[in-house]
């Protein structure tokens, strides 16, 4: 299968950053398109066709969030919408609001979760997602948990790291998202890559391994539903397109910030 690949990324993914590496974006920039767009579209219509349990869950008291934010996608993708949407690459997608999330996956480049926080609770929950292109973890295992639970086993989140993390899920306000970035090598460049949090890592990855694999990560509070919003815009490099753009080989690592 030929790999899907942008050429560039509009940010130094190799740049190092302290942990989160959280930093405010401009409200229009949270949802783009890039030189990949279509062919990952294409990819994205694959999966959840054929693997849409693997890559698409909702908990059904996330629906009116996840409706908020299909039609937050296509305020930005395509305003005058009526019973369909036109993507950047011209195609047309029905839109289905008994389906949001499964509509989104077929209309926005990116992946999406939605995380609530439960009267009493201490924690957000993911409480759903569509999610065609994980870097080594899986939905099944993560979905419904909060987030202490889908971090695991990523050695670096702590407890003060998940301190922080929490205060920003809390803190994070309507109309000004928060992203961060980070910076994985990998042998393989598919963009559908699960893995359990049981299974080993490969350690044929590394900082000499052929693709550069990173994600801008946009934290974003919807402003009804008050759920917020992890989105995960995934850019695969060749090395060779890597190294001639920022000359390091590096690996800064994380899922959810």
């Amino acid at each position: 299968m030929t790999p899907i690949l942008q050429k560039t990324i509009p940010y130094n993914p190799l740049e190092e950053k302290k942990l989160p590496g959280i930093q405010p974006l401009a409200p229009g920039n949270w949802l783009t398109a890039d030189d990949a767009y279509a062919a990952q579209m294409a990819e994205r219509e694959r999966l959840l066709a054929a693997r849409r349990e693997d890559v698409l869950q909702l908990d059904a008291g996330a629906m009116a969030a996840a409706q908020e934010l299909l039609q937050m996608a296509l305020d930005s993708v395509d305003p005058d919408a009526g019973a369909a949407a036109v993507r950047p690459d011209g195609v047309k997608v029905a839109l289905d609001w008994e389906d949001p999330l499964g509509t989104l996956g077929r209309v926005a480049q990116q992946d999406f979760c939605i995380l609530q926080k439960p009267a009493g609770a201490q924690e957000h929950v993911l409480t759903g997602a569509v999610l065609c292109f994980p870097a080594s973890w899986t939905l099944a295992e993560k979905f419904l948990q909060p987030l202490t639970g889908i971090h695991l086993p990523v050695d670096s989140y702590d407890a003060g790291i998940a301190a922080r993390v929490q205060r920003l899920f809390d803190g994070v306000q309507a109309g000004r998202p928060l992203w961060r970035f980070n910076a994985l090598w990998y042998q393989d460049p598919a963009l559908f890559q699960p893995r359990s949090q049981y299974a080993p890592r490969d350690r044929s990855h590394g900082s000499r391994a052929e693709f550069l694999r990173s994600e801008k990560q946009v934290i974003l509070r919807l402003p009804q539903t008050r759920a917020v919003v992890f989105a995960i815009h995934t850019h695969v490099l060749a090395r060779s397109d890597a190294m001639r753009q920022w000359g390091k080989p590096q690996e800064r690592s994380g899922g959810l910030p």
